[in-house]
């Protein structure tokens, strides 16, 4: 009986798994194994390290912490159990949503995640999509939603399969919404170029940012995610974009963050400008010239206005 227990116990990852499973790099993972004694991965049949299961879980909540402004010299050598702690602790709390909706309307939606139904899950988003619009449906129930999706999983209540679900469900809500947003005309302006760099795999972001746009009238192009720093400047240049916009969730180091955006502005022309947003604290507290880093994604609508204001 408790012999699926002891299995699932002994499974270990590699240290490519664990770094695309954390977004930790192997250089990091290294680096705390000889300073802090952790992780401390086992070695498999051909002396590669080899991580348990129970050391990826602690890493993840260290990188969540990470992301959300903790140093990993205090995390790292803490006991999961003041981790997970900790975490609770420091949960930014969804605001209040407009017209009257609470945190407690956003627990629906978790739990549908929870019973995996998805069906469900994307019939409730679909109709609040519609009945609020899209750009509060972004801004009031997504973002805060996907906070609290995140601090789930952080804090052990959500499986990595069911938050891959959702995102998947949202991606098709959003897509669908899109569809039915009026196509820009050839000669509308701002062009928008989204992307993120090499390192950054996730796209969500890039998906919200694009709604906001369209719904503002701007032509925008998306290359996906992970496109190298000379193919944005040379997309930047076929396609005419006034503006290359993109997208960080924090699973970078930050030093790459910094060297990328650096690289990325001498490359491109000068009066294209350089839009960041995203979870990664490092776009606020290391500041690169001729790089705008927005706070949130209500920053879209006042610099498309300013954008255009200043171009006429």
């Amino acid at each position: 009986m408790n012999e699926p227990a002891r299995t699932l116990k002994s499974l270990t990852l590699s240290i490519a798994a664990v770094e695309r499973d954390t977004g930790l790099t192997k250089d990091t993972l290294r680096v705390w194994e000889r300073r802090y004694g952790f992780p401390r991965p086992e070695r498999d049949g051909s002396g590669e390290r080899a991580y348990p299961l129970e050391q990826v879980e602690k890493l993840r909540i260290v990188k969540r912490l990470m992301d959300g402004g903790h140093r990993p010299g205090r995390l790292v050598p803490m006991p999961i159990e003041a981790l997970t702690q900790l975490s609770a602790s420091t949960v930014d709390v969804p605001r209040r949503m407009a017209g009257g909706n609470s945190i407690l309307d956003l627990k629906s939606y978790l739990a549908l995640i929870r019973s995996h139904d998805v069906d469900a899950l994307r019939r409730l988003l679909l109709q609040t999509q519609m009945r609020i619009g899209l750009a509060r449906f972004v801004v009031e129930v997504v973002v805060p939603l996907n906070t609290m999706v995140g601090d789930a999983w952080m804090r052990g209540q959500l499986e990595i399969f069911e938050e891959h679900a959702y995102i998947e469900c949202l991606h098709g809500v959003l897509r669908k919404a899109l569809g039915g947003i009026p196509e820009a005309a050839p000669l509308d302006r701002p062009r928008v170029l989204l992307t993120t760099l090499p390192g950054e795999p996730h796209s969500l972001g890039l998906l919200l940012a694009e709604a906001l746009l369209a719904l503002e009238g701007a032509r925008v192009v998306s290359l996906g995610v992970q496109t190298p720093v000379w193919d944005i400047s040379l997309a930047a240049v076929a396609h005419r974009s006034d503006i290359v916009a993109l997208g960080f969730t924090g699973c970078m180091n930050p030093n790459q963050v910094v060297d990328g955006l650096t690289e990325l502005r001498s490359k491109l022309p000068p009066a294209v400008e350089l839009w960041v947003g995203g979870s990664a604290p490092v776009l606020h507290r290391r500041t690169v010239d001729g790089v705008m880093a927005f706070a949130s994604l209500e920053d879209i609508r006042p610099q498309v206005e300013r954008w255009r204001h200043g171009s006429s």
